[in-house]
């Protein structure tokens, strides 16, 4: 983690997952974008996706971007497109989490 977003998280006093939520609730169309995103990715025949990469692809699309979309949040979304569809779990890669 750098830095800054230490600063940030102790700033705030909410974990990263705490943080997380907050921005879910008040953006949920980011989620359903991002799942459009891997299904389009998947139908077209992808066996690999990168959040990373749909962050930058959704930064890109929306006109002025979604302000608190911090990539701090990739793992938490990835987690979540695959408890939302286990049958594609294999195209994510997912590492043991080291902070809440």
């Amino acid at each position: 983690m750098t830095i800054a977003a230490l600063g940030a998280h102790r700033a705030t006093g909410r974990t990263i997952t705490e943080q997380f939520h907050a921005f879910d609730v008040r953006h949920p169309h980011v989620y359903r974008a991002l799942e459009r995103m891997a299904a389009r990715r998947l139908a077209a025949g992808a066996t690999r996706i990168s959040l990373k990469d749909l962050f930058e692809d959704l930064r890109r699309q929306l006109p002025y971007g979604v302000a608190g979309l911090n990539n701090n949040f990739t793992a938490l979304y990835a987690r979540r497109l695959i408890d939302d569809h286990p049958h594609w779990a294999d195209a994510f890669e997912l590492r043991r989490r080291r902070a809440a």
